[in-house]
């Protein structure tokens, strides 16, 4: 890997690293033919597409059962490690809820009250893979934010992973589905005689499930349409290049198409990173992923002419996650606003948000966190708002009200304020 200058970037490489969609527009179409026929044949679909994209026939589609008994017979250690992971996770989303409130501005009685969404379904990729992580991330903030019910979705296989399940039933899913992809996104929206379809739908996916969300948005509600996994590294010359690097080939393990950058301001280190990337990677039981994620053409290690050079490109990229290793990482947080999730220091690998701190790692891709943020309580919460006028309120008001309705040739609206004072 050879190291760029970001002065040198022409239009088309800038285009590469700030556009990164992830191949979402290309699998619409597919993903349009799927729901559709989810929507018209229900569970045989499922069944049917369980045998195509994933090589097994499956007889029950609900297995919360299945859930149930694996979280009694993983490892016991194993488990353990999953429910510190979970109750991590469970005490920093506890410290989003919003309380309820009402305040008297001038004696109107104003306020704003939250409530859970009812209903919601939890994507957790799985299969034959093995994701516990995702499973705690997307369904503990539905259940801190008190949704009354949780399903959750996740990929068949001939046998299925246990882990992901015990973590399934751990974080407090009510209903457990094994379905994947684009056809599982279809159930979740829209029902099937197994599958109850639910009001919101969130967690992350591959292409196809990230297509689905697009095509079924409007008809249910979604999180965000989050593509390849995304880091930024900020290094300035205090960095030590073997930690930069490694976390890069931790991002770089997730997907052949995962944007994985670091920008300094320091020639010497960013030489070193390089080095210390092609160190390391042959030592990486993924080396195949991890190299061709680097050979993409939203990856590599780019030098600025300053430190402020470095910040500018951090926030024109708003990367999913954002690391920064240098003398005075506060400083250099402080003028970056647009970044999914921010690791300050050399010991706050993205690996541990991505596992155990406590935070979400379910988080806006492709430039979105400069709008949005991760998945939060939040998330599962909608507001009300609340008000109450007495009669001396309205009547401070009622010129203004009436002024602005007559304005807008709205002549009923100022006439039921009117007709309160009416002799």
């Amino acid at each position: 890997m050879d190291v760029q200058e970001t002065a040198e970037l022409s239009p088309a490489d800038r285009r590469a690293l700030f556009d990164r969609s992830g191949g979402v527009e290309d699998a619409r179409g597919t993903a349009h033919e799927i729901i559709d026929r989810v929507r018209e044949e229900g569970d045989s679909a499922l069944r049917a597409y369980a045998t195509e994209f994933d090589g097994c026939e499956i007889g029950n589609i609900e297995i919360t059962a299945e859930a149930a008994r694996a979280a009694d017979e993983i490892d016991p250690e194993l488990k353990a490690h999953i429910e510190t992971a979970a109750e991590n996770i469970r005490a920093f989303h506890e410290t989003q809820l919003p309380e309820d409130w009402r305040q008297s501005f001038d004696g109107r009685e104003l306020g704003r009250r939250f409530r859970p969404i009812e209903r919601v379904g939890v994507y957790t990729p799985g299969g034959t893979a093995s994701y516990p992580s995702s499973a705690l991330m997307g369904i503990i903030p539905a259940d801190v934010a008190g949704v009354d019910h949780i399903a959750v979705a996740t990929p068949p296989a001939k046998t299925l992973d246990t882990t992901t399940l015990a973590a399934i039933h751990i974080a407090g899913a009510d209903s457990v589905y094994q379905s994947g992809g684009a056809q599982a996104i279809a159930a979740l929206a829209y029902g099937t005689e197994t599958v109850s379809a639910t009001e919101k739908i969130v967690g992350p996916g591959n292409r196809f499930v990230t297509a689905a969300k697009a095509e079924v948005q409007g008809d249910v509600e979604i999180d965000v349409l989050a593509g390849p996994s995304e880091l930024v590294v900020v290094a300035d010359e205090t960095a030590d290049p073997a930690l930069v690097a490694a976390d890069m080939i931790a991002q770089a393990e997730h997907d052949p198409d995962a944007a994985v950058v670091a920008v300094t301001d320091d020639a010497a280190l960013a030489t070193a990173i390089t080095d210390a990337i092609d160190a390391q990677t042959g030592n990486r039981a993924r080396e195949e992923i991890i190299r061709e994620s680097f050979a993409g053409d939203a990856s590599g290690v780019f030098l600025t002419r300053s430190l402020s050079e470095a910040v500018l490109f951090a926030e024109e990229y708003a990367p999913e996650h954002l690391s920064i290793q240098a003398d005075d990482e506060e400083a250099l947080l402080e003028r970056i606003d647009s970044a999914g999730s921010v690791f300050l220091g050399p010991y706050t690998p993205v690996a541990a948000g991505d596992y155990a701190t406590g935070t979400n790692h379910v988080l806006p891709t492709n430039g979105r966190a400069r709008v949005t943020g991760g998945l939060s309580v939040e998330t599962f919460l909608r507001s009300t708002t609340v008000q109450r006028l007495d009669r001396a309120a309205l009547s401070d008001l009622r010129a203004t009200i009436t002024t602005l309705a007559e304005t807008e040739g709205l002549e009923a609206h100022a006439a039921s304020i009117d007709q309160r004072f009416e002799e």
